[in-house]
């Protein structure tokens, strides 16, 4: 399945950080913080400003970036965890 976001919303996967342990506690799955760094994966056309002309995208398709905690509405595809975000929601690129 394909996704196509509208406006300035971007599709991103999550990107999972590597299991460090220290002094060899391991930390459960369930008390690990969602990785706030992904990949994007698809982006929209742009929003649209005051006079109706489209504003294009800062982001592009495989960007690095870091986003909010609480940012964007996680979605499902095919089995695979997605967020759904506004450029807005997006903090920085990583380079």
């Amino acid at each position: 399945m394909k996704v196509k976001p509208l406006a300035d919303r971007v599709l991103v996967k999550r990107i999972e950080e590597e299991e460090t342990k220290k002094g060899g506690i391991i930390i459960p799955d369930t008390a690990k913080e969602k990785p706030q760094q992904g990949k994007v994966v698809e982006i929209g056309a742009g929003r649209l400003d005051e006079k109706g002309k489209r504003v294009p995208m800062e982001i592009k398709k495989g960007d690095r970036v870091l986003f909010g905690k609480y940012a964007g509405t996680e979605v499902t595809i095919d089995d695979e965890e997605y967020i759904i975000m506004r450029e807005d929601d997006i903090l920085g690129i990583i380079k």
